[in-house]
């Protein structure tokens, strides 16, 4: 079971993860779980994410990687790369007789300069290029709690577009903190984020460490507060003005 998110920004990718694996036995019951690293960096400048069977998760990786060496990536159109990667996918899946709906996967990458974010759906394995419309995204599990967070932050905070990079960061750790709180179970810390980002007039990869989130999880802890005394001291407000005073006789 897992939790994905990802956020296309104006200066990067972010993509966010939980760290649960869980074992599942061949009744279909879940068994055990344990600790798992959920996102991968590629040579510093490609960022992958998947959800469901692990062992079809090492296969797209393999494809991703060689893909990499063999300079697919060096050409200027996302989606053609997109659709070779999926193409050389689904027919590795096909060779094993594996069904489509058993994975899905995010792909952070850059080409032409530019940051890019793919989502390969679990449906089908088809690629779903993120645009300046619609610029995120959750997989997995915990999707059913962590899509309205979303649409909450797009209403709140992304009424103009697009995020920055340091506010999809923020955005992604506040939604994973959100799924791992409220799941019933498969989803859990420590949360993964990684992203890709601009340096030196050249893109990066990167994994954040757990340092890097305090600032960010310190401001989500703010916000709530300020909610919370803000309703108290509207509701004592009210009350005070519907205290009518007796008459006196």
């Amino acid at each position: 079971m897992t939790i994905l998110v990802a956020i296309f920004c104006k200066d990067g990718v972010v993509i966010g993860a939980d760290s649960a694996a869980t074992f599942v036995a061949a009744t279909g019951i879940p068994t055990i779980e344990q600790r798992t690293q959920k996102i991968e960096i590629i040579d510093n400048q490609i960022i992958l994410a998947g959800t469901g069977q692990i062992g079809l998760g090492q296969r797209f990786s393999a494809i991703v990687q060689e893909a990499y060496k063999n300079n697919v990536f060096r050409q200027d159109n996302p989606l053609e790369i997109a659709k070779y990667l999926a193409h050389q996918t689904i027919r590795d899946f096909n060779f094993t007789n594996a069904p489509l709906n058993q994975y899905g996967a995010l792909l952070a990458f850059h080409c032409g300069n530019k940051p890019y974010l793919i989502e390969f759906d679990v449906q089908g394995f088809q690629p779903e290029l993120k645009t300046e419309q619609l610029w995120y995204v959750s997989m997995g599990t915990g999707q059913m709690i962590v899509d309205p967070f979303l649409g909450f932050l797009r209403e709140l905070f992304w009424q103009k577009g697009q995020p920055s990079s340091q506010n999809g960061v923020f955005s992604v750790i506040w939604a994973l903190e959100q799924a791992i709180q409220l799941n019933t179970g498969g989803i859990n810390a420590p949360m993964q984020i990684a992203l890709l980002y601009k340096e030196n007039d050249e893109y990066m990869a990167r994994q954040l460490d757990l340092e890097d989130f305090v600032e960010h999880e310190g401001i989500i802890k703010e916000i709530k507060e300020l909610i919370q005394n803000h309703v108290e001291l509207q509701i004592s407000d009210k009350k005070k003005c519907l205290q009518v005073p007796k008459p006196s006789i």
